[in-house]
């Protein structure tokens, strides 16, 4: 599966695992076959280092990490992504009423601003979802 070897290919293996479980297995498969000579290199590295090292250790528990994300990526203001965490924060047991807090604290700490923006992707989240 590996076009490279500049890491280990368990933490990938390990990694796509995960990748898959949080964002869905159709979403992840989409990109790596999407992927091509300049990009997939990239698609494995984070496949195996974000995935399999960083969400691979059982210290911190997949829900506890998607509201971690759901608040970075909210700082930050990455929204193409914090839809697409705020989708994993769901496959991972995070609830309406947990979502909703998270983007109290970015609201507070980024900027009421930053907080609707976050509020608007969540509510197309959701409704994609039958959740609203």
């Amino acid at each position: 599966m590996l076009m490279t070897q500049s890491f280990d290919e368990d933490l990938f293996l390990k990694g796509l695992a995960q990748r898959r479980a949080t964002l869905g297995g159709e979403y992840v498969d989409k990109n790596l076959a999407a992927a091509d000579d300049f990009s997939r290199p990239f698609q494995e590295a984070i496949t195996a280092w974000c995935w399999g090292f960083g969400w691979g250790d059982e210290v911190i528990d997949a829900k506890t990490r998607s509201m971690m994300n759901l608040s970075m990526l909210g700082a930050l203001g990455k929204m193409h992504e914090w839809e697409i965490h705020c989708n994993g924060a769901l496959n991972n047991g995070c609830t309406v009423e947990e979502i909703r807090a998270a983007v109290h604290a970015i609201a507070i700490y980024c900027g009421v601003p930053q907080g609707l923006e976050c509020f608007r992707v969540a509510r197309k989240v959701l409704d994609e979802r039958g959740l609203l």
